[in-house]
């Protein structure tokens, strides 16, 4: 993984974006544990959906779920902070700019998580799910425009395939449309879905474009790597920033008056309805806080790769635990969004190996030259 930033960094960002962005702290165990934590957050897609399925329409809220677990970075943050404190803790607080700009990426972030909100109240899990994948070819394209991303045909060939994917589920025999839903009503999902994942898709290069135009240290702190601490600031302070949006949201719209009421109608009980807030604001969080070390010690596109590999996980645990129908339109779509994830990963190895390749000869032809220089000395 962290030869894989290092192929990232000089392939697909401009040469000025190389000098003005700040050292990164990129230990592949940084790189595992943060796609640990988006595989441990597979739970969040679920509960969301157990919350609609048994009775929860409040959609603000569920935007809320996505974002609120931020205070559980705070004690870890905390001791981050403490045991690094021979640098100066005010060095390693995150510049005032980055800051800001973290704010308006989490009012953004909400806006994403509300429109998920939407698409997922009006589609199965697993037929969301393979929607939002699309975030991958949206993020692509974004990072293309805004980081400097160069397409390798295997990279392409992923965005092609994990855009196809998720369409199929539009022109099958059913369209995956669930028994006694409109038309209406499902295409309105699906395209809120599809509108949710270009949010995610935007706001994932965005990040990774934030902590390299403002994220630069200066003085002291340029000598200070910048570690962990500074993946759960910058997701502390977009998910205050989003909870801030979706908690207006909700006084607008009244939910808070509106879920002593939904509690006790809903299909499992008041006191399952509570813990099913809990745990998916819990389960969002690790995948929340998974996705943005990915960006900040990786790559925006690694990130979004990661998101499409919860697809398989949100499937089967759909058809476990939710009794959902998985047809052949599903099939077909699932086949062709891990065909496009492989083709990513196997591009990845290619491009590695290549690079490794043109650096040996490079290295053999510098040795060369400077055989033939001594040689041709007096």
């Amino acid at each position: 993984m962290q030869e894989a930033k290092a192929t990232m960094a000089s392939d697909s960002t401009p040469p000025s974006a190389n000098a003005s962005s700040p050292t990164r702290y990129r230990p592949s165990w940084l790189v595992i544990f943060s796609a640990c934590l988006v595989l441990l957050g597979a739970g969040g897609p679920l509960l969301l959906r157990v919350y609609f399925v048994h009775g929860g329409n409040r959609l603000w809220l569920s935007a809320t779920l996505q974002l609120s677990g931020w205070p559980l970075l705070l004690p870890p943050l905390c001791v981050s902070l403490y045991r690094s404190r021979r640098h100066g803790i005010l060095n390693l607080l995150l510049p005032i700019r980055l800051v800001g700009a973290a704010a308006v990426l989490g009012g953004l972030y909400a806006v994403s998580c509300f429109v998920y909100g939407l698409g997922s109240q009006a589609l199965p899990l697993s037929t969301s799910s393979l929607l939002l994948a699309t975030q991958l070819a949206f993020t692509a394209v974004f990072a293309f425009l805004f980081v400097g991303l160069r397409f390798t045909p295997f990279s392409a060939n992923a965005v092609v395939l994990l855009t196809i994917g998720p369409a199929v589920l539009g022109v099958g025999p059913s369209s995956g449309k669930p028994a006694g839903q409109s038309s209406k009503a499902y295409w309105t999902g699906f395209c809120e879905a599809i509108a949710a994942a270009a949010l995610a898709g935007l706001v994932l290069p965005l990040v990774e474009v934030a902590m390299a135009k403002y994220g630069r240290r200066t003085g002291p702190a340029a000598r200070v790597p910048p570690p962990y601490a500074t993946v759960m600031q910058m997701q502390a302070v977009m998910g205050a920033a989003g909870t801030a949006v979706c908690l207006l949201g909700m006084a607008i719209k009244g939910d808070f008056q509106a879920m002593p009421k939904e509690a006790a109608e809903f299909g499992i009980g008041t006191t399952n309805y509570y813990l099913v807030l809990i745990w998916d604001a819990v389960s969002w969080q690790l995948l929340n806080l998974g996705i943005m070390g990915l960006i900040t010690c990786a790559s925006s596109l690694l990130a979004g790769i990661m998101i499409a590999v919860l697809l398989p996980l949100s499937q089967v645990l759909a058809v476990i635990f939710l009794h959902e129908k998985f047809d052949g339109t599903k099939g077909i779509a699932l086949v062709l969004s891990l065909w496009g994830f492989v083709s990513y990963l196997y591009g990845e190895k290619a491009q590695k190996k290549l690079e490794a390749q043109k650096m040996r000869e490079q290295e053999v032809a510098l040795a060369q030259k400077n055989a033939d220089t001594e040689s041709a000395a007096p």
